[in-house]
Formats: structure tokens, sequence, C-alpha cells
């Protein structure tokens, strides 16, 4: 009963930072996920940890996350993840002897799809800002089988999760989730397994490059720069995918913004309110981040840590200095500046 209200306080604390973190969050079809039962969530990834916490807080349900295993660095950390449902998951990278760890957490998976759980993970491995579905690993097809072998009357539905964004390491983007069509499992229960494992790789694969930007790898370069030209809604990857099949003779273009000039002004007037903040961003941490991919991220964090913080400390002061309706009016006319600098 706790975990399960200490997970709706961390879902409801995302849901509120991400509200005004992006500019706009389109779900589309999340009807496609099944409220009950075992559901294996395959994402495609780009943004860091930024997509997980994004599934989390728009999915409907809650889910386990596969992580990569070097995040959970130190005791506290290693607790605060898995509170959180995550799983720490091995990599090559993280040295060949832990590789033989993800056998057990692999069939923590397939028993936590018996319970008619939800487990999702990003099966290409590793995240990229390109607009392109990379080749997908085996890891998710080993929980898959392994699920059906060890419990063989698990009901698993697959669902592929497409994420979009507009430009992901902007101030004030906004992105789309599209959550695809089920896929029955059970269908893939062929006599040989390699082949059942190439078909339903490539069948996941087929649907994730529906579901967001998918520029294949040969003249990649050039059909982005003919797309960013074009100024293509990436928000809708039907769209933008279907230009790309066009040769750019049909394409839909985003909407031209509208109060750019205004928006200026509210991003001036919120980083005065929020300078503090600002500043060890601007200074601390942006200068520090190797990988563009972290850049959403790393800014999230300092949204929902720092900005919070700041926000109590400058209103407890005022309120002991000049009255708590001072203290009020100065967090309101903050949050405000904030969400009219993002939402504009």
């Amino acid at each position: 009963m706790l975990h399960k209200l200490w997970l709706h306080t961390i879902r409801c604390y995302l849901q509120l930072g991400l509200f005004f973190y992006y500019k706009r969050i389109h779900v589309v079809n999340k009807e496609n996920v099944p409220k009950k039962g075992a559901v294996l969530l395959l994402s495609n990834h780009q943004n860091a940890l930024i997509d997980a916490l994004l599934i989390a807080a728009k999915l409907g349900r809650f889910s386990y996350f596969l992580t990569r295993a070097s995040v959970f660095s130190g005791s506290f950390t290693d607790k605060f993840l898995k509170s959180l449902q995550m799983l720490p998951v091995y990599r090559v990278r993280d040295g060949w002897k832990t590789i033989s760890n993800n056998n057990l957490v692999f069939s923590k998976c397939a028993k936590l799809l018996y319970e008619s759980k939800a487990v999702a993970l990003f099966p290409e491995g590793n995240h990229s800002l390109q607009r392109t579905v990379r080749n997908l690993s085996k890891g998710f097809t080993r929980i898959v089988f392994k699920a059906l072998k060890l419990y063989p009357d698990t009901n698993l539905q697959i669902v592929p999760i497409g994420l979009n964004f507009q430009n992901a390491v902007a101030f004030g983007d906004s992105v789309s989730i599209y959550f695809g069509k089920p896929i029955d499992a059970k269908n893939y229960l062929l006599d040989d397994e390699n082949a059942a494992i190439g078909v339903l790789k490539r069948d996941v694969q087929q649907q994730l490059s529906t579901l967001t930007t998918h520029i294949p790898s040969d003249g990649y370069d050039a059909v982005l720069n003919e797309l960013t030209l074009n100024k293509v809604n990436f928000l809708h990857p039907e769209n933008v995918n279907t230009c790309i099949s066009s040769n750019f003779k049909d394409c839909e273009l985003q909407q031209t913004p509208r109060f750019v000039a205004i928006k200026k002004v509210f991003k001036f007037l919120m980083i005065i309110t929020l300078f503090g903040p600002y500043l060890i961003w601007k200074f601390k941490v942006y200068p520090k981040i190797k990988e563009p991919e972290f850049v959403a991220t790393f800014r999230f964090a300092i949204v929902i840590t720092l900005v919070p913080i700041w926000l109590l400390l400058l209103g407890f002061t005022l309120a002991v200095t000049f009255g708590l309706n001072m203290a009020v009016l100065f967090v309101t006319v903050s949050l405000c500046l904030a969400l009219l600098a993002v939402k504009l």
C-alpha cells in the first residue's frame, strides 16, 4: 500500500514537472495499451532518461523499466531507483563478466509478466538523437520467449511506442507519444525459435518505423537537411515518413510560431525570477554535458529539484520580511512567467 502511494506521488510530481517543462505533450492511441494483463512496452530511444519519464508519466499504469546498470551507483541511488520499479540491465561496456547477470533480470521480467505486470525497455540498446529506428537488440526477445516458456499461460501483449521530439534539446520543446497496435506474443511460438526471434524483431521494427520518423541510413544527412528546410512537423511521424517517401512533395509543415517576441520577454522575466537555478544550469551543469541526448534530462532535473527549492527559499524569505501575501504573490508570478515562457 505504501509503495503504491509512493509511486502515485512520484508520478503526479513528474506529470506536474513535465507540464511546466514541455510546451505540448501529445499522446496518441493510449487505448492500445491494455489496462490489465501482461504488457511488454518497446520504445525507440532518443533522449536519455527523459524518454522513460515521459512514458512513465503518460502510460496510465505503473510499469517496471529496464535501465542501464551503470546508473545504479551507490546504495542510496540503487534503493531509490528500485523503489521506482527500475531494474538494472547490463551491457558489454559494463564488462563481459556482468552480462550473465541479465539472465536473472530477464527471469524476473518473465515472472513480472506472468503476474500481469507491465515491463518497459528500449530495444535499440542505446540512445541517439538521430531520427531513425536503429537495429534492435535481442534482449527483449529473450524476455518474451522466457516468459512464454516458463509461464505458457501468460497472455503477453507487446506494444511498440514511438517518441517524437520537435527539437529534443530546445527549451520549451514539444513531444508526441504514439502507442502502436498490440502484438500477441503467442503468435511467434514457432518450431524454430531463431526464426521466431527474427520475425518478432522485424515486426516490432516495422511498427516502430511508423510510430516515429525513420530516415534510412543511406543519405541520412541530406534527407534530414531537406526535412528541416521544409520545416516539417516532426510530432506527426506518419506525415514525415510520407514526406520522405514522396520525395518531399507531400509534406505537412509546422505551424508558424506566434508571439515570438512576447515569448522572449517572458523567458527573460522568468530567468530573472529564477536566476539562482538558471546560473547553476548555465555555468555549472550545461558545460559538463558531453552528449546532447542528456541536455533535456539534466535541464528537467533542474526544473523539478532546484526550481522548487529556490521558490520555497525566496518565498519563505519574503514571508518573513514582507508578509505572507507578498510571498504568495512572488511564487504565483514566477510560476505564471514560467508557464508563459514555455507554453506560448
